[in-house]
């Protein structure tokens, strides 16, 4: 009975090797795949959060009547004015 107790624990042998192989490769799998997510969501946080720079984002929405700011009103007018120092009846 000898070469049965050999041959068994030989098979176990094995078959903890393949386990060990399996689960190595399982774990640098995992690793890796973990390693690049993080290096992905960094680099989409990063981007995310980096300074606006006037003019490179695209804003949507827009005036719902833009005829409206082709002229400006008088109030607009009197308060350029104001700001400028002028008095609004010299125009007159």
């Amino acid at each position: 009975m000898p070469l049965l107790d050999d041959r068994s624990m030989a098979d176990e042998q094995t078959t903890r090797t393949i386990a060990y192989v399996v689960l190595i490769l399982l774990f640098v799998g995992m690793a890796w795949f973990i390693a690049r997510r993080a290096g992905e969501n960094r680099a989409n946080m990063l981007e995310a959060s980096a300074p606006k720079i006037a003019g490179e984002d695209a804003l949507e929405g827009g005036a719902k009547d833009p005829s409206q700011f082709d002229e400006p009103d008088e109030d607009a007018l009197e308060e350029m004015a104001e700001l400028l120092g002028e008095d609004p009846s010299d125009d007159d």
